[in-house]
């Protein structure tokens, strides 16, 4: 359910405003001029709420909905109870959700703390280039030489080093660090996240380890999103690179000269050893890990908590420790699983004849 205090819808909009955003079709009659106020899950949905019917397993909900209106598939439409609106579409939650970005515009990225503009108490050096229309909250620092672009938000607390450039239409929350990088348009960085701190590099010798210079940068490209508390390491020697419109969960550490490709999606926890590099359009489950210097084609998905220690073929599907095609690692646990019953199996049974 959401809360007006926190978000606070920008509607009202009518069924038929709904219909022609999304293309659904209202199979049971009802007027299209109802007034849609809000969105809420079947079960919360309210009289003047929309919700949707995607999951075969949510059907008992349906019948006890008291919501506005739901968009559904053509196979449930028939379950909509009398009274709520049925709308069909070939995708329900997509159409959902396309209503609740009309609906709710400020829960895409983190909401302002304390106002517009640049705060008197924010720190904002004498050099750096801000354009028009950047917010700095209180207690930031924008450092020597930075450059902010038009309508960012630099959240209170975060702190932009000397000579990063950011660009336009950007959200940097609160208590962020971002050092020797440079971010593009429309990327949006999470509380706590640090960017471009030094890389794990070090010279190992039986007399001691020497600290490496990590004298990269980081570059993110437009229409990133990082998650809370995330961490990406500057290059070693050449850059870290996260590629356009990747999105990346809370709690991942990425290393230094990792190349991450286009459109990828990283889950929590999820560690990227140094010089790793992605494809586009990876998918890496929670808890993954990927060694250094190992390469993951293009489209591949790896299953949560699998361990890539070598190259992945592009368009594959991984799980596993190490990491293997899908259905190779299946049969494995599953023979896994049935030698061990027979063994306890076997070990109960001679324990009957010692009997």
């Amino acid at each position: 359910m959401t809360d007006p205090v926190f978000f606070a819808p920008s509607g009202p909009i009518t069924l038929d405003d709904i219909v022609a955003m999304t293309g659904a079709r209202i199979a049971n009659g009802v007027e299209g001029g109802r007034l849609i106020r809000g969105v809420a899950p079947l079960d919360q949905a309210r009289a003047s709420d929309l919700t949707f019917i995607d999951n075969p397993r949510y059907v008992p909900q349906l019948a006890d909905t008291q919501a506005a209106a739901c968009f559904c598939s053509p196979k449930h439409s028939a379950a909509v109870p009398a009274g709520v609106a049925a709308l069909e579409v070939a995708k329900p939650y997509e159409a959902y959700v396309a209503v609740q970005v009309r609906l709710y515009p400020t829960a895409l990225r983190p909401a302002l703390v304390f106002g517009s503009g640049v705060s008197p108490a924010a720190h904002v050096h004498p050099t750096a280039r801000l354009e028009a229309g950047v917010t700095v909250e209180p207690g930031a620092v924008v450092g020597e030489g930075a450059e902010i672009g038009s309508n960012t938000v630099i959240g209170p607390g975060a702190v932009i080093g000397a000579g990063v450039r950011i660009g336009r239409d950007s959200s940097i929350a609160a208590s962020t660090t971002i050092t020797n990088a440079l971010i593009g348009n429309r990327v949006v960085v999470h509380p706590g996240v640090r960017i471009g701190q030094d890389g794990f590099g070090y010279l190992m010798s039986g007399r001691g380890h020497s600290k490496v210079p990590q004298i990269g940068r980081v570059v993110i490209q437009d229409d990133v999103e990082i998650g809370a508390n995330t961490t990406i390491d500057r290059g070693a020697n050449r850059d870290t690179v996260i590629g356009e419109g990747t999105k990346i969960d809370n709690l991942v550490q990425i290393g230094h000269n990792v190349s991450i490709g286009r459109h990828c999606v990283i889950v929590s926890q999820v560690g990227i050893s140094g010089s790793a590099t992605l494809g586009d359009f990876v998918v890496l489950g929670g808890q993954v890990g990927v060694n250094g210097h190992v390469t993951v084609g293009a489209g591949a998905q790896v299953a949560a908590t699998a361990s890539v220690k070598d190259d992945l073929a592009a368009g594959g599907r991984y799980g596993g420790a190490p990491a293997r095609p899908i259905k190779e690692w299946y049969r494995e646990e599953v023979a896994i699983r049935r030698l061990a019953q027979r063994e306890v199996k076997a070990g109960h049974n001679k324990d009957s004849q010692g009997d």
